[in-house]
């Protein structure tokens, strides 16, 4: 198995990933591209000690972007939604 930081790259923060949270116990991460179901899982379960019901995952496609007159593409990225059994993980520590 990898390690948990080259699975788990940063948990996404947004104001949908937050309405998630609150109504059904899903959390967000931005995952390596090469990362499975089954590691994803077992990152998140080690590294914040919660147990882990589902696992939905994403492919996002870069977008293309032009700067001055030359055009270039933005990476590909993988997003994963991890749904929890029970208990939950606080970012802020607040």
């Amino acid at each position: 198995m990898k390690q948990l930081h080259q699975i788990l790259k940063k948990p996404l923060i947004t104001e949908k990933t937050n309405e998630q949270k609150e109504v059904g116990q899903v959390v967000a991460f931005e995952v390596a591209l090469d990362a499975n179901k089954i590691e994803i899982k077992q990152a998140v379960e080690k590294a914040f000690d919660v147990k882990v019901k589902n696992v939905n995952t994403v492919l996002v496609a870069g977008k293309r972007k032009r700067v001055g007159r030359n055009f270039g593409k933005r990476s590909n990225w993988k997003k994963a939604y991890v749904t929890l059994a029970d208990g939950d993980i606080d970012f802020f520590g607040v």
